[in-house]
């Protein structure tokens, strides 16, 4: 079984950094490419790692292998160099010992929630100043695994961002109403720490405590501002995502959890959730200064 996933995984990375494809089409590797073509970037060499997360096999000779492929990607775009990475949760099936198929495995998505904002409780901390270095540093640190000082979900993007945030400095309020403010306390937290729906809307809406304004474009974003994704642009936002660095046109680079991924290429082109459709918000954080 060992050596039937290699060559899985061989097939894929075989797909990155040569022109033809293997014995089957990866749509993912074709829109990655392709979208590192339309801003003149090359993705020059591929590094992976696979993990087999769980078996099971059936009577008639089934088996499929929940699986997790960690790639590193070496992005060069003009004479400007980084590493993206990203964490891909995938499922094989093999019967009678050969390969049958393979694909990614997709999150279950938010329910849409809405948020309201409300008066402070008493001695909650509201007025603060943003650390960008922190927040980025923290979304560095934990881009791949769970501080377990927080509760981890199976659609963890918004609590992974909540964290970042907080890390930064951003103070939570709210507490203990789920539909107001922003926070998580004893193992109980607001729909807007946790759904990437209602993040979107608290941003803007807030005038105390973490708040963003709303800018046109990606290229008004700096190093700890949030991007939110409605992949079906059908007014429901799904993911959100932090802001960790640049390429070399000065767009930005994110961070994000549920799939893993660092130093993502911000427009996600190549997600198996992306769609002609797809909607974005770019917020900036404001503070008190």
């Amino acid at each position: 079984m060992r050596k039937l996933l290699m060559d899985t995984i061989n097939d894929v990375i075989g797909e990155y950094t040569t022109r033809g494809l293997s014995h089957f089409q990866h749509e993912k590797v074709k829109r990655k490419k392709e979208s590192c073509e339309k801003r003149d970037a090359e993705i020059v060499k591929v590094e992976a790692a696979g993990m087999v997360k769980e078996i099971s096999r059936r009577p008639d000779e089934t088996q499929t292998v929940l699986y997790d492929i960690h790639y590193k990607y070496l992005v060069r775009q003009g004479s400007f160099i980084y590493l993206e990475e990203e964490v891909e949760n995938r499922r094989a099936v093999y019967y009678d010992g050969r390969f049958y198929s393979d694909e990614e495995v997709t999150a279950a998505v938010d329910q849409p929630v809405t948020t309201e904002e409300n008066s402070l409780s008493d001695g909650e901390r509201v007025t603060y100043q943003y650390n960008r270095l922190k927040a980025v540093q923290y979304a560095e640190k934990w881009w791949n695994t769970y501080n377990p000082a927080y509760r981890k979900f199976e659609n963890d993007c918004t609590n992974f961002i909540s964290q970042c945030l907080h890390a930064g400095d951003a103070p939570m309020r709210g507490y203990p109403s789920q539909g107001k403010g922003w926070w998580m306390r004893n193992n109980r937290w607001s729909y807007s720490w946790t759904v990437a729906n209602s993040m979107r809307l608290h941003l803007p809406q807030s005038t105390i405590g973490l708040r963003a304004r709303e800018v046109e474009g990606p290229h008004k974003l700096k190093l700890g501002d949030v991007i939110c994704y409605d992949f079906e642009g059908d007014g429901r936002y799904d993911h959100t995502t932090i802001v960790t660095g640049r390429d070399a046109d000065g767009m930005p680079l994110v961070n994000a959890h549920t799939f893993n991924s660092r130093m993502r290429y911000w427009k996600y082109e190549d997600s198996t959730a992306y769609t002609p459709k797809i909607k974005y918000k770019f917020y900036s954080i404001v503070d008190d200064r």
